[in-house]
């Protein structure tokens, strides 16, 4: 049954021809089309509660009851921003872009002045505007190479300057033990020496002399009986003693770690919206969806340094991800110019062409692109990410952008790194690297064909650990939503919690561990690489230069030194020795991904790149060592590096879900052609067994957010059921006609949140078709700066019926002029309407977008969802075989649960003479 919404005007509102489309059914209360910023509402973006039952009890369970009762302007709209943007900023609007220009009669008339001084004319705007274009892609390129390298500086140091910290406690405590020994009829220590050792670990001993931590066999020369002579004052005499706790090494690395992740919380307590790896809010972003305070200046630097100091903290997270959110971040920044940090307004007219929701989306895909390039010196791959995983509109032109940025991201790092070499031969290290790959029997691969089966066996498997690790991460991120994020000061206790956890797992695990393996003795045929990775090897609790501990070699050092351990040691035939054993691979693979599972999502910026690949390198090498030791080490299989690869694609891939561009990075890391087909047919594996249990840990964290997000596949229901255009619309449509009351529109304005509003001409019938549309923004513009005209330019009979002729009634706004303020318009609240000017005239005609996107009521969901996610649309008009407007649809509507509500409207839900009263004007 159809139902008037009630006028909320004047006299003259309800009886003029302003007037509200009748109401089918109400399927949501937010406004269509991207919503104003002006009452804190979500416009088109999840803020459907009002009729879905399950939705409504979702958020019963994330927020604070629901009150049916409070109208749109309410406070309710505040509570449900918390569980929708992981309570960055509650009261913020988050609006859909707008990536289609508006072809109205001033933006016709700016277009032809840029043409008309292009007259005869070689260097022409276009061509300046193509300069300024690849001008701004290069200088992205640049920052985002030099803020990588200070990211990996600043965390590398830190890590160094703790582990050496670290390991000097235990080196002292070492030789502390060595002494005891030699000096055992003294307090009968000698037969205790191991005991107070692991006390030593805990409490710490203040009474021993100080030598440096290394590979040397120095290190294991036996002190005299003069240690025991010194005292406190010593320890307090050197270097770095004040963070030494007494010399427990456990205390001093639980402190460091502990207030390294506590810095890095308190960067996202600045900026909430710099927490995690922020791959998923740039997928929103280039989906259509501006998320608040995404790529502003404030979220690069908290982000950056933020992460630097996660890294640090020893959590099992990585710099990568977060390096895509700043590569972003920094595209968006180059290319807007302007900011309004510190007060400073940055604005600058010669690039005012790049400021609008278009330009500022391929510009971001370009600095993804940059940022995986930066991570993994893979600059193909970054194109391939920013294509796979981000951008939901692509074009031949902005590949070939995408791919410029990448490659001068790629050089810069190459330049700096090479500074000191004047020319000389290169330094081909990379930010991360997996080190150099080669064939370990001269031109053969390291694989014999039939391992191609085995390889698919390890992405089934890795494609289950990634649904397991998603379906935890996902219930560990509900309970979060429920008992922490709606408080600052617990997403700090918690990540003060996690971190303590995180610190002593990692050193009760080597203790657990308590055996010592003896170095590689025979390594005259292997290369540097290798032996560098033995020097690298942590003797804890062993006699250093002598002997590692193979669980401690994995923890206390970098993730990409430890993933390069389990890339390259040798482990092929019955010569190669097992520098890592099954049992020491399982007892770091299970309790890192643990926690690996629990650290994703808490308040401190991380990437799930490294702990995927370390911990699936542990996996495919635990594999590998299984079957070397099934086969009695007789050279059957493949080297355990080759598997420890198969296994690091395997994990990220179940977890990520993503196939071509992590297949081009892996190998662009690798250097090595050979691994190609073992790591496609590993990858598309991994996606086909994780996608049987759900979906990649991105997209469910955007599902947890509750953020329409247009998936590339069309809803299944949509096609199940044939639902059409007319059922799935919303018919809360408010229309304007081509000249309306100022008092008219500012009061819709005051009453409601819709972002775009049809324009129909009536022409005094009693049908009017569709005009055109106008948006929430160019109202508000107009109405601040007061361009309408007198009222006595109608006469009182017609004020009814203004009759539509070829005179403009109010004065024009040049199209520059409006979208200066871009992105910050004006809202209502900013507009101070006179008594005196309510009754004055307001001609939207030439404001008046002319040729909107429309689709007939009765097209296919398929069709309009394609049409809206390809074209980027902010809303799109649904009309009859009149072109009379009977609805709108927005990207809330074309989701799931929407399409799901709209089949209780049924396909034949309204009649024919509900669409003739669509435009009744009541007198």
């Amino acid at each position: 049954m159809s139902r008037k919404i009630k006028s909320h005007n004047s006299s003259y509102r309800e009886n003029g021809p302003f007037k509200d489309i009748p109401v089918n059914r109400n399927i949501r209360s937010d406004g269509y089309g991207g919503g104003g910023s002006d009452h804190g509402e979500h416009d088109d973006v999840d803020d459907a509660f009002d009729d879905n039952p399950r939705t409504k009890d979702e958020a019963e369970d994330l927020e604070p009851p629901f009150d049916a009762a409070h109208n749109v302007n309410d406070s309710r709209f505040v509570r449900r921003s918390k569980s929708i943007f992981s309570l960055s900023h509650p009261s913020v609007t988050i609006n859909s872009h707008n990536y289609e220009p508006d072809e109205s009669e001033v933006w016709r008339a700016f277009v032809s002045q840029q043409h008309f001084k292009n007259r005869g004319q070689w260097w022409t705007t276009g061509k300046k505007r193509s300069l300024k274009r690849w001008s701004l892609t290069l200088i992205i390129g640049v920052i985002q190479a030099m803020l990588a390298l200070v990211c990996n500086l600043c965390s590398r140091t830190l890590s160094k300057w703790k582990f050496d910290l670290v390991y000097e406690i235990l080196d002292n405590q070492s030789s502390l033990t060595s002494s005891s020994v030699s000096a055992s009829n003294s307090y009968n220590l000698a037969n205790n020496a191991d005991a107070n050792l692991g006390d030593d670990l805990w409490v710490g001993n203040y009474n021993y002399g100080f030598s440096n931590y290394t590979h040397s066999s120095n290190n294991a020369d036996v002190l005299t009986s003069n240690a025991y002579e010194s005292s406190w004052t010593n320890l307090s005499s050197s270097n770095g003693d004040g963070f030494k706790f007494g010399g427990s090494p456990y205390f001093t690395f639980l402190a460091i770690q502990t207030i390294f992740a506590l810095i890095a919380s308190l960067f996202v307590w600045i900026e909430p919206v710099s927490g995690g790896s922020g791959i998923p809010e740039i997928k929103c972003f280039l989906n259509g969806i501006d998320l608040p305070n995404v790529v502003k200046v404030k979220t690069l630097v908290c982000k950056v340094v933020g992460v630097a100091f996660s890294v640090s903290a020893g959590l099992p997270v990585g710099k990568e991800g977060p390096m895509v959110h700043s590569g972003a971040v920094v595209a968006s920044g180059v290319s807007q110019l302007r900011t309004n940090l510190w007060g400073i307004d940055t604005s600058f007219s010669k690039f005012s062409d790049f400021r609008n929701d278009r330009e500022k989306r391929d510009f971001i895909a370009c600095g993804a692109a940059a940022g995986v390039a930066s991570a993994f010196g893979a600059p193909i791959g970054g194109v391939l990410f920013s294509l796979e995983e981000g951008a939901s509109y692509w074009s031949t032109k902005l590949t070939w952008r995408c791919f410029f940025c990448a490659m001068i991201t790629l050089g810069t790092l190459f330049g700096m790194k090479n500074l000191d070499i004047n020319w000389g031969q290169a330094n081909t290290e990379r930010l991360f690297s997996f080190g150099e790959f080669n064939s370990l029997s001269g031109e053969a691969s390291n694989f014999a064909i039939w391992e191609l089966l085995i390889f698919m066996i390890i992405g089934c498997l890795g494609g289950l650990i990634g649904a397991v690790f998603n379906a935890t991460n996902e219930h560990i991120t509900l309970w979060r939503m429920k008992r922490v994020n709606h408080s600052k000061n617990r997403r700090v206790l918690e990540v003060v919690l996690v971190s303590i956890l995180v610190t002593t797992v990692s050193f009760v695990m080597p203790l657990l561990w308590g055996r010592c393996t003896e170095l590689p003795a025979d390594m005259q045929d292997w290369s540097n690489q290798e032996k560098n990775l033995v020097d690298a090897l942590v003797p804890f609790k062993c006699k250093a230069g002598q002997e590692y501990n193979e669980v401690a070699s994995l923890i206390f050092t970098d993730a990409d030194t430890a993933i390069k351990q389990l890339f390259h040691f040798r482990e092929a035939g019955i010569d190669d020795a097992s520098t890592f054993s099954s049992a020491a691979l399982f007892l770091f693979f299970i309790p890192y991904i643990s926690l690996a599972t629990i650290v994703y999502g808490i308040a401190v910026p991380s990437g799930l790149f490294v702990p995927s690949l370390l911990s699936g390198a542990a996996f495919g090498r635990l594999c590998g060592h299984l079957l070397h030791k099934l086969d009695h080490t007789s050279g059957t299989f493949a080297d355990s590096g080759t598997y420890a690869l198969m296994g690091a694609a395997a994990v990220l891939g179940g977890m990520a879900r993503m196939t071509i561009s992590l297949t081009v990075i892996l190998l662009e890391a690798t250097g090595d052609m050979q691994y190609v087909l073992p790591l496609m047919f590993t990858l598309m594996c991994a996606r086909f067994t994780g996608n049987v249990f759900n979906e990649g840990l991105y997209d469910i964290h955007i599902k947890l957010k509750k953020i329409s997000f247009l998936d590339p596949e069309v809803p299944s229901i949509a096609e199940k059921y044939e639902i059409v255009a007319g059922q799935a619309m919303s018919t809360d449509v408010k229309c304007l006609q081509p000249i309306e009351r100022a008092g008219v529109i500012y009061d819709l304005l005051c009453s409601c949140s819709h972002g775009n509003f049809p324009i129909i001409q009536t022409n005094g019938t009693k049908n009017g078709s569709l005009y055109g549309t106008v948006s929430r923004n160019i109202l508000c513009t107009l109405l601040q700066r007061r361009a309408f005209g007198s009222p006595d330019t109608v006469s009182k009979t017609d004020q009814n019926h203004i009759s539509l002729g070829p005179k403009r009634l109010s004065p024009l706004v040049q199209w520059d002029t409006i979208e200066r303020a871009y992105p910050n318009y004006p809202t209502i609240h900013d507009v101070n309407m006179r008594t005196s000017e309510r009754d004055c005239l307001l001609d939207l005609r030439p404001y008046a977008n002319t040729s909107p996107y429309t689709a007939y009521e009765t097209a296919s969901v398929q069709r309009t969802y394609r049409l809206f996610r390809t074209l980027g649309l902010r809303f799109l008009v649904i009309v009859n075989r009149s072109n009379q407007v009977v609805g709108i649809i927005t990207r809330r509507d074309l989701l799931h649960e929407s399409l799901a509500l709209s089949l209780q409207r049924g396909r034949n839900a309204r009649t024919s003479g509900e669409y003739d009263d669509i435009n009744d004007c009541e007198n």
